[in-house]
């Protein structure tokens, strides 16, 4: 079970950004699913792989139909789009009001998102952008299938407070009550702050400690770099070698810890279509163009 649910709570930290960045370097196959119920942003971000625009009615729009009628995790396949780097995606809806066709079918969703890395035929982890979430946000009905629920925030102060307090009540509603153990059970509740590099690993020291001080059952699992032009390569808004980027390496680096820490825990992937896009994908030469841009 590999599913990655990432977060936030108020604001635009950046989760769609860090969401493609992750995807991009992920260790083995992903598929990166925009699950926000406030919509989407691919759709008008980003190139399809044949050149053209995405399709905006092939992703979370049109499996809302096929999932009231069971969801078989290969079936997801059937609803996925490539980007012109190779990354592929479940779009997201178009608009807030299309989340009501997903009514009572977020839970389907998170199972076959977590069981997609069991399938035979074409295993993957998932990455879902669930952008900013709350207390009655449906899309946290994903969240008890996931391997790892990732917080994203900034490093102000009052950005602090609100990933203290949202940590807190996902482990309440994830284990049970805030307790200091709770990162031993499933999902993780992880924070990934979006940092200057320069500070980043004082703050991420400091935060940890506020997190464990104030028993939220969360931790700081690594940090994106504050990188805007890093991000408007991404989105294929500026040229230049993408790889290199401080997004990209840094998003390298969490990933890489991820996978070393939890990888062991999760199903190994078998079969047609393992490969993963570490190779030159959407973070490689020719995958700079076609991707999501700062996020919400």
């Amino acid at each position: 079970m590999a599913l990655i649910a990432l977060a936030a709570d108020k604001g635009s930290p950046g989760v769609t950004t860090a969401a493609v960045a992750l995807a991009a370097v992920w260790p083995r196959r992903v598929l990166l699913a925009e699950t926000d119920p406030a919509g989407g942003d691919l759709v008008y971000r980003s190139a399809a792989a044949h050149g053209g625009p995405l399709n905006p009615n092939t992703g979370m729009l049109s499996i809302a139909a096929t999932a009231r009628r069971g969801l078989v995790p290969d079936q997801l396949w059937d609803h996925v789009q490539p980007l012109s780097g190779g990354l592929e995606v479940l779009v997201g809806l178009g608009i807030a009001e299309q989340a009501a066709g997903l009514a009572g079918l977020w839970p389907t969703l998170g199972r076959a998102f977590a069981s997609l890395a069991d399938s035979p035929n074409a295993p993957a982890d998932v990455i879902a952008d669930c952008g900013r979430v709350s207390g009655d946000s449906p899309v946290t009905e994903l969240f008890p299938h996931a391997a790892l629920v990732l917080l994203l925030s900034r490093t102000e102060p009052e950005a602090i407070a609100r990933v203290r307090d949202r940590a807190a009540a996902l482990s309440n509603k994830l284990h049970g009550g805030p307790r200091g153990a709770s990162s031993l059970g499933l999902p993780l509740v992880g924070v990934v702050l979006v940092a200057d590099t320069n500070n980043a690993a004082k703050l991420s020291g400091q935060v940890n400690d506020m997190l464990v001080h104030a028993q939220t059952g969360a931790r700081v699992v690594g940090t994106i770099a504050d990188d805007p032009a890093g991000a408007d390569q991404l989105a294929g808004r500026r040229r230049g070698r993408l790889e290199k980027s401080l997004l990209i390496r840094s998003a390298r680096k969490v990933a890489s810890d991820l996978y070393q820490q939890f990888g062991a825990a999760w199903s190994l992937p078998t079969g047609p279509g393992a490969a993963g896009h570490a190779g030159p994908g959407p973070a490689g030469p020719a995958g700079t163009s076609g991707h999501a841009g700062a996020g919400r």
